[in-house]
């Protein structure tokens, strides 16, 4: 017999979620229209852009891409979850964006910032490099990214002052 369904147990935004999915229904759009998290942006549909970035499990993933069954006993974390340090407010990552011009328009920016903060969590003082190699999922057709790396640098400085080496 053909699975008609599959029972989904994980956590989002830190909120324990428990449903039964269809196995053709895709991260992106359980997140969407069934829990009314719209910060993950519906793009092209291929992986390619990143307007539609999650973190799973800490890591950048493209929900379009993944079927919602696939999530089962993940953490997932939206831009919605994304916040300043006491919980509240914009995440240094958004703030250093704002500062450094790094969006326009706005709708590759919550696929930017999950990206960014996947990095950081990873690498607290990231490179250039590293800050490149860290977006080549997402596209910006309005900023020509160099506000975006600029940000991404911004956060990293403050990283490296708010965690100098300790001295030999």
């Amino acid at each position: 017999m053909i699975e008609t369904s599959y029972r989904l147990s994980c956590t989002v935004n830190g909120a324990a979620v428990s449903r039964h999915v269809p196995p053709v229904r895709r991260l992106l759009d359980l997140l969407r229209e069934e829990m009314g998290l719209t910060g993950a942006k519906p793009g092209c549909d291929v992986g390619r852009c990143g307007a539609c970035m999650v973190l799973v499990d800490g890591r950048a993933m493209n929900a379009c891409l993944l079927m919602a069954y696939q999530c089962e006993g993940r953490s997932i974390e939206t831009i919605e979850s994304i916040t300043g340090p006491s919980g509240e407010g914009l995440h240094p990552i958004q703030q250093a964006l704002l500062a450094e011009g790094g969006l326009q328009c706005g709708y590759c920016t919550p696929g930017m910032v999950i990206s960014l903060k996947a990095l950081c969590d990873r690498v607290p003082e990231p490179t250039r490099e590293q800050i490149e190699e860290a977006l080549t999922g997402n596209l910006c057709r309005c900023t020509g990214y160099e506000g975006i790396i600029r940000a991404a640098l911004r956060v990293s400085a403050f990283n490296q002052q708010s965690h100098p080496d300790p001295a030999p």
